[in-house]
């Protein structure tokens, strides 16, 4: 078995006041407390980011960004730096499919911010993943290896040791269908472990963490975490609420220990 210490991240997208972050992170703290054997971290929106953190302090989750800028500072309106971010969390969430299609997000733009996040510290969670359409037509290995090459692109061996990749089949985000824990352990290994392999020799490709995300939920996350090459999962809805988050959490953990 592999001794990839699972990760499961809580992406709250936009979701959640400030009122309503503090209150929830009042209540889901307590409950992930004892799941130790499982890395957990949540992912509010930015403007959540601070008050997030400063109320897990204590605690060992950790708090991630879902985006940022490449550059340190200079004049981009609305955006945020990778020197703002790793003040108050430690992760970064880069090229989410709905970053990708809503903000025009493009690989050679994930592999800048990529490349920032691990200069300031931050540990990166690259999303990659095809559509339905692409699915259908059998373009899944040769789209997800490009991405996985594309947002790594200038990164080198040493750097992989604070990258995480999580496998999101776009037809799968907030749809409620999911890939088969086989499938998406088939995409995991085959294609991106095997792009790493590519890039960076068998030691980098086995000790690098991969998720699967897209509609897990407390019913079917032990089926992922039973995939020999799935370190965890990347959550959308779910994470949203204390008892589901929870509940996926203790999965992840029990399974994590029994293996």
């Amino acid at each position: 078995m592999s001794n990839r210490q699972p990760i499961i991240a809580g992406n709250w997208k936009m979701h959640k006041t400030l009122s309503e972050a503090t209150e929830f992170i009042r209540a889901l703290a307590p409950a992930l407390a004892e799941y130790d054997g499982v890395e957990r971290v949540v992912c509010p929106p930015t403007i959540s980011l601070a008050t997030v953190s400063k109320a897990l302090q204590s605690s060992d989750i950790g708090v991630g960004a879902q985006n940022m800028h490449w550059e340190e500072s200079g004049a981009y309106t609305s955006q945020t730096s990778p020197t703002m971010i790793a003040e108050i969390a430690s992760y970064v969430i880069l090229g989410h499919s709905e970053v990708r299609a809503y903000l025009n997000e493009t690989d050679e733009r994930v592999n800048k911010k990529a490349k920032a996040a691990l200069a300031h510290g931050l540990k990166p969670i690259i999303a990659v993943g095809e559509s339905l359409e692409q699915n259908e037509a059998g373009e899944t290995e040769s789209f997800v290896n490009g991405q996985v090459r594309g947002a790594l692109d200038g990164i080198t061996a040493e750097q992989m040791a604070d990258v995480i990749i999580a496998y999101e089949p776009i037809w799968a985000i907030g749809t409620g269908r999911s890939a088969s824990g086989e499938v998406a352990n088939n995409i995991i290994g085959g294609v991106v472990r095997a792009a790493l392999k590519d890039l960076y020799g068998e030691d980098v490709a086995q000790s690098v963490r991969i998720q699967y995300g897209g509609s897990v939920k407390p019913n079917n996350v032990v089926e992922y975490m039973q995939q020999p090459d799935i370190d965890g999962a990347l959550v959308g809805g779910a994470c949203l609420q204390v008892e589901s988050f929870a509940a996926i959490i203790e999965a992840a953990n029990n399974e994590a220990k029994a293996s």
